[in-house]
Parts: structure tokens; C-alpha cells; sequence
């Protein structure tokens, strides 16, 4: 059996036995074809012959192509999932990549807003009436991505039904399908329940205390009133399917410009919301494991990082104010 059926199968396993996320699935999907290039080119496409000093000189090639240590290390988990998969079939006897070390990450910050700078950036969403649907969605998106933090992808999984008006908490279903629970604020519930009202979506039973609602579908939006009123998704576009993380993205930047803010500062993604989200209860005395929780990090060093941004805020505070620093 060739290798290539190997990665294939074992792409298979982690989709179906070990749910993993997509994200994680596109990553490996892409790290090991990569490998398998090389290897064709070494000329070694036996198995038994693959060893360590010839996955070093895989990572080798990719540093010296420019890959930072963030993404080798990605890799090299890649490769160690994959020969201990061949080592657990039998096809090995021993896993090359066992003892290959991870390249050191970079110590990068992640970039967030200012308070200052979130409240401008959702008072940017001006409601029109020409199209009340779409300004209450753009802030709804935007107040609900502050107010719980959670990642785009989970934001565009979101079902309408996941929303609990009346405990005011949101269903998430996070990276390898697993679901948590994240408290979700008074302006992001408001700006959900204007925007459901704008799509007149007749969903009695969607979200938890809503009063049902009737469409009036007519004129050329008829056909995309219809379809999103079967759609149980939360954000659609104006087809009424599901909204996309690309198409977040976008929006998130549109509102970004139209409030002034600057994009190569601040990082311009949905992710610098989330950032921010965890940032700004750190500040305010949060407690590091409830937003653990909140964030979904399966490890709490995940989380950490925002209390060294916090840290690193008061060295800049104390350096710029203090007489003898």
C-alpha cells in the first residue's frame, strides 16, 4: 500500500474517529501531501526506510524556504500523528518522528482593541432602512463576536436555536465538535433579536423566550426570504444561506475603515475581536480559568498569553508615567 493511501486513510480517521476540526484537517491535509513531495523527491517511498535524520532534513528545507516556527511545529505534529498512526497499524515498527523537537514559537502578542476603540468600531454600523436586514445582521455579528469571543468559524456555525434569550448564554460548538457553553451580554442578545425581527423569520421555537414571527416575503427578495426562513443558521447572507468566515472577515474590515480604525495596527480580523474580548476581562480581574472556559483552550497555557499582554500594558503605563523607570 503507497504511502499516499496511508495519509489518505489517516486524513479519514481524524474526520470520522477523532473529530477533529476542519481546520486541523486542511492543516495536516496540506502539511503531509508536502511531505510526500519530499519524499518522492528523496526518492524514498518505502516506509521502513524513512528515519529521523531524514525528517530533519525535511524541516530543514522548509526553514530554509522561510516557514516560521509557529508553522514547523505544526508540522512536526503532523508527522508524529501520522507514523504513530503507522506504527499503531503495524506498517512501522518505529516512530522517525518520535524524537524530533518542536521549533521554539515566536513570543508574538496577540494585537486587540482598545475599549475605546471596540465602541467605535460598533457604533460604525449605522442602521439603513433601505436595508435594515443587513446593517442589524453586520451588528449583530459584530456584538455578539465582542461579547462572547468566540472564534469566527463557531460564529458562522451558529443556528438560531443555540441562542437562549432567556439565560442569556450561547451553545458553541468549538474545535474537535466539542460544545460549550459562553455567556453571551444584554447588547449582543438586543442586536440578535433586531436582527431576527428584520429577516422575519417565522421560527417559533428557534430561540428560547422569542415571540414567533411571520414573513412578508414579496418583490425579488421573495425566493431568498423563502430559503432563509427554512435555514435554522443564525447569519445569512442576502441568498439566505449561511454566512461564510471570509465573509465576516470582510464585514468586519468594511466597519473597521468606516470607523477610523487602523487595520495593520490592530490586526483588521474577527480574531482581534476575540483577542480583545479575552484581554479586556483579564484587565477587569476575570478569572484566568472561567476564561479558559469561555475561549474553549483545552490548555490553559493557551489562555495565558493574554495575561503577558496585560502585563506588558502596565510595563508601558509604568514606563511612560513613572519619573525613575
Amino acid at each position: 500500500m503507497p504511502l499516499k493511501a496511508f495519509v489518505e486513510e489517516f486524513l479519514q480517521r481524524l474526520e470520522h474517529g477523532a473529530n477533529s476540526s476542519p481546520h486541523t484537517l486542511r492543516a495536516y491535509q496540506q502539511d503531509l501531501k508536502q511531505h510526500l513531495h519530499f519524499l518522492e523527491e528523496e526518492g524514498c517511498t518505502d516506509p521502513h526506510k524513512i528515519t529521523p535524520l531524514l525528517l530533519r532534513k525535511f524541516l530543514v528545507q522548509l526553514r530554509g524556504k522561510g516557514y516560521k516556527g509557529t508553522t514547523l511545529a505544526r508540522k512536526v505534529a503532523a508527522l508524529r500523528s501520522f507514523y504513530k498512526y503507522l506504527c499503531n497499524k503495524g506498517v512501522m515498527e518505529h516512530n522517525p518522528a518520535r524524537i524530533l523537537r518542536s521549533p521554539k514559537r515566536e513570543g508574538r502578542l496577540p494585537r486587540f482593541l482598545g475599549i475605546e476603540e471596540v465602541e467605535s468600531l460598533l457604533n460604525a454600523v449605522i442602521p439603513n432602512p433601505s436595508k435594515a436586514d443587513q446593517s442589524k445582521r453586520d451588528k449583530a455579528i459584530l456584538e455578539t463576536l465582542y461579547s462572547t469571543g468566540i472564534r469566527v468559524s463557531e460564529l458562522v456555525g451558529l443556528d438560531v436555536s443555540d441562542v437562549d434569550m432567556l439565560s442569556e448564554v450561547v451553545k458553541v460548538g468549538g474545535k474537535g465538535k466539542k460544545e460549550r457553553i459562553v455567556p453571551i451580554g444584554s447588547y449582543a442578545l438586543e442586536a440578535i433579536r433586531g436582527y431576527i425581527a428584520a429577516r422575519q423569520v417565522a421560527s417559533p421555537s428557534a430561540v428560547s423566550g422569542s415571540a414567533e414571527l411571520t414573513v412578508k416575503a414579496s418583490g425579488p427578495r421573495c425566493a431568498a426570504n423563502r430559503k432563509a426562513q427554512h435555514n435554522p443558521a443564525l447569519f445569512l447572507n442576502k441568498r439566505g444561506d449561511r454566512l461564510t468566515t471570509r465573509s465576516v472577515a470582510r464585514i468586519l474590515e468594511k466597519y473597521m475603515r468606516l470607523s477610523g480604525l487602523n487595520l495593520s495596527a490592530s490586526g483588521g480580523s474577527p480574531h482581534t475581536l476575540r483577542h480583545s474580548f479575552a484581554t479586556h476581562l483579564l484587565d477587569k480581574g476575570a478569572d484566568l480559568r472561567a476564561v479558559q472556559e469561555m475561549l474553549g483552550h483545552a490548555y490553559l497555557s493557551s489562555t495565558q498569553v493574554y495575561t503577558h499582554v496585560s502585563t506588558e500594558r502596565l510595563r508601558q503605563v509604568y514606563r511612560s508615567a513613572h519619573p525613575r523607570a
